[in-house]
């Protein structure tokens, strides 16, 4: 592709996850009554509803609703900010183009619930026995945070190569 799109055309990344985000809160939110579980694999993995007004960990939660329009306004300047980095990438960043595009459809995902619905729909959530449960969340969770891994990885792979990681 042109280096004047720079790594643009990942955005197809970015779109097919808001899409898969979208239709999977779509369907558990209409199929699902809140917090009713479906047992997937005992013990350890059910399907749930349950809604998140905060950030992850359902930070700020309990806030008494502003929480809302600060967290879609920091999507909204992040969201902004990935396509400009991943327009000004280099051809050979690629994994770092990956990276940035998992975070932005997410980002994009959990932003559109929030000024939607007001709240982020959950449906995934793993536990150990009845003893621990980790929070429930969603296709565009997974996104952001496998991206945020792949933005380390990157980050650690231009360090170690003596590359300078922002030419």
């Amino acid at each position: 592709m042109n280096a004047r799109f720079g790594k643009l055309p990942w955005l197809w990344l970015s779109l097919a996850i808001f899409v898969v985000d979208q239709a999977t809160k779509f369907w558990f939110d209409n199929n699902l009554s809140m917090y009713q579980q479906i047992v997937i694999i005992p013990d350890y993995f059910s399907w749930t509803l349950a809604y998140n007004t905060g950030a992850a960990f359902s930070f700020l939660a309990d806030a008494a609703g502003w929480q809302r329009w600060f967290f879609a306004a920091i999507a909204t300047v992040v969201s902004v900010v990935l396509v400009v980095w991943l327009k000004r990438l280099k051809p050979s960043e690629t994994w770092l183009a990956l990276a940035l595009a998992l975070v932005l459809g997410g980002a994009l995902g959990n932003l559109v619930d929030r000024v939607v619905f007001g709240h982020v729909v959950d449906f995934i959530l793993l536990h150990w026995h009845q003893q621990w449960y980790f929070p429930a969340f969603n296709v565009a969770d997974m996104a952001i945070t496998c991206g945020a891994i792949l933005l380390a990885l990157d980050m650690f792979k231009s360090e170690n190569s003596g590359e300078k990681a922002h030419d």
